[in-house]
């Protein structure tokens, strides 16, 4: 085949974990042929690099530049990169239980992986064996800081005073919240961290935590992590919730109303190439399309990099030793890798927010103080610790993660019996999806389930409400998580009518206020598939009441929406503004097939 002159690109959008259908972008009908290894639809082979969503804009200019350099023209046919987005823990995840099969289809097994961090490599390693992963070395970096808005930060002494995990910690811990910094409006010191099972930001900053207790700036040892609990646990009791991505977080940032961040949050845990990100208007850094205009924040987060030290997201980018990965995708992908390591390839990522591997080159033209970056910092790196290590830290944090109080609320509308394949209902998908997320849940968390649609009606705290059904009363699950999963299983024999959308989720907010804990991740996930057409209540109604509740500071007991929008038919506009103004999100399973990986990353925030 000869080479091809010109380059296209191309852009397979994936969600974080893997929950959305796949996208191709400027892709032609047919789009990659029946398996990765097949020629492209430009009849070029192929090089699909699995990376983290802040990296997708940066493949695509470097695969541009790779076809420009010397390490293109040496290969003998064509090749096109081809970015695709996966969280660097589900890859991991999928890497880990098996080289012979890509868990998100054929079409988009990549041939390069580019997690954020050798962490991620180095635990496929130990699980999957070595040769997976073989080789595995990093092409740019990013530090991991706290991102805090400027006039938070500067009543702390930024830039002029250094800010420590331990100063974090104790303003956490603190009953005066901001009040011990005499800025008593501002409520408690909340912060946003990512579930480190699925996050390498929310892995770092668990590491670094482990790192400040014991007081050491290299050889961190599982005993240390052990140790470390109780400051570790002082840190989780400050969040807010958890998530997959910083992406959603810095979203809802970027979506509430100027001067009222800290009612939401007061610093979020994330890599500077995030916060580079959101200062520029892209909060959740995804693929910025050729003419989109992005709004930088009228408050932009500048980054704290503790005094104890950072650790860094070191970005390798590894050729696959993958069943699915050709001898020519082999070829072409290590020709690519080869060259991010060139000075071609080192010069453009300043653009994108990271930083090259030489740390003497002027990055000053991209990163500097009008996006709340610090070139010269972090001045202590903390290293990269044993794989054992590792996993006693994420063992560790399903102990002494903040707890949770859930509740579940499910349409059980007469839409809901409309086939999603294999003989089910988009009920019996809701049911599974539900019923799958169990695991999840600890014996000392709260949880209730509630179904809703016309002609039902339950004594709730001793009032009668319409359309509600109490599928599982509120309480905590102790042992009984069998006992749960046979109470959600028993929607299968329910009733079906109309959908008091907006009724149901003013009943379970106004429960939730009630039974809602300081000490908790206070939560509502409601799953919908439909347009609310029998409720009472308007929608604009129901958001001043919420809204009411969000004030500046004083709220030390939110509680958030988590939205699951369930086919096509489903009311997205208005689950987005209701979840926007509790400070939750909402979840995509508008592909119905997808719902239990949309149930799980949606509990990943509790």
């Amino acid at each position: 085949m000869a080479k091809a002159a010109g380059y296209r690109k191309l852009t397979v959008a994936v969600a974080a974990i893997g929950v959305a259908s796949l996208t191709l972008v400027g892709c032609a009908p047919g789009g990659l042929g029946g398996s990765s290894g097949a020629a492209g639809s430009d009849g070029c082979t192929p090089v699909v690099v699995a990376t983290s969503s802040e990296k997708v804009n940066l493949m695509e200019e470097l695969g541009e530049a790779f076809t420009e350099s010397s390490h293109y023209s040496g290969l003998e046919e064509c090749a096109t990169v081809l970015p695709v987005n996966v969280a660097s823990g589900k890859a991991a995840e999928y890497l880990s239980d098996s080289t012979a099969e890509w868990a998100l289809g054929a079409d988009t097994a990549p041939s390069v992986w580019s997690p954020a961090s050798t962490v991620w490599t180095d635990r496929v390693a130990s699980i999957a064996g070595e040769k997976v992963v073989a080789g595995a070395e990093s092409f740019t970096k990013t530090p991991v800081v706290f991102g805090m808005p400027e006039s938070m930060a500067q009543a702390l002494g930024y830039p002029d005073t250094p800010i420590s995990l331990q100063q974090i910690h104790d303003l956490i811990a603190s009953p005066d919240g901001w009040g011990a910094e005499g800025k008593p409006m501002w409520g408690t010191f909340k912060i946003a961290k990512t579930n480190p099972n699925s996050s390498t930001t929310g892995l770092s900053m668990l590491l670094m935590q482990s790192y400040a207790a014991s007081g050491k700036a290299a050889d961190l040892t599982a005993a240390d992590v052990t140790a470390a609990k109780d400051f570790s646990q002082g840190f989780e009791s400050g969040a807010i919730h958890y998530g997959d991505t910083t992406g959603k977080v810095l979203q809802n940032l970027a979506d509430r109303a100027s001067g009222s961040g800290s009612s939401y949050v007061s610093a979020i845990a994330l890599e500077e190439t995030s916060l580079f990100n959101y200062n520029l208007g892209n909060p959740d850094s995804h693929t910025v399309q050729p003419g989109e205009t992005l709004t930088p924040p009228d408050e932009k987060l500048v980054a704290v990099y503790p005094s104890e030290g950072s650790m860094w997201s070191d970005n390798p980018a590894v050729v696959l030793n993958a069943d699915w990965v050709t001898p020519e995708q082999q070829t072409a992908a290590t020709a690519f890798v080869e060259f991010l390591q060139t000075p071609e390839a080192q010069a453009i990522l300043p653009k994108y927010g990271f930083r090259p591997l030489d740390d003497s080159a002027d990055v000053s033209e991209y990163l500097n103080a009008d996006v709340g970056i610090d070139p010269a910092q972090p001045t202590v790196t903390l290293p990269r610790p044993a794989p054992d290590v590792v996993s006693t830290a994420i063992d560790q944090w399903a102990s002494i993660r903040k707890p949770s109080a859930i509740l579940q609320l499910i349409d059980i509308s007469g839409s809901m019996d409309e086939g999603i394949g294999d003989g089910r209902s988009r009920l019996d998908g809701a049911i599974e999806g539900s019923a799958a997320t169990l695991g999840q849940i600890r014996p000392t968390d709260e949880i209730g389930v509630w179904a809703f649609t016309t002609g039902l009606r339950s004594s709730i705290d001793d009032q009668t409400v319409d359309g509600i059904g109490v599928v599982r009363p509120f309480g905590e699950l102790g042992g009984d998580k069998e006992g749960l999963q046979n109470d959600i299983e028993d929607l299968a024999n329910s009733q079906r009518a109309g959908t008091p959308m907006y009724d149901a989720i003013s009943a379970a907010y106004d429960y939730m206020k009630t039974h809602a804990e300081a000490g908790r991740i206070n939560a509502i996930v409601v799953l919908s598939d439909g347009e609310d057409t029998d409720s009472l209540t308007r929608l604009d109604t129901l958001i001043q009441k919420i809204n009411a509740d969000q004030k500046e500071g004083g709220n030390d007991k939110p509680v958030r929406i988590f939205a699951i929008a369930y086919s096509q038919s489903a009311d997205v506009e208005s689950l987005e503004k209701l979840a926007r103004a509790s400070g939750g999100q909402v979840f995509d399973a508008t592909d119905p097939e997808k719902i239990t990986e949309t149930f799980q990353s949606v509990m990943n925030n509790f």
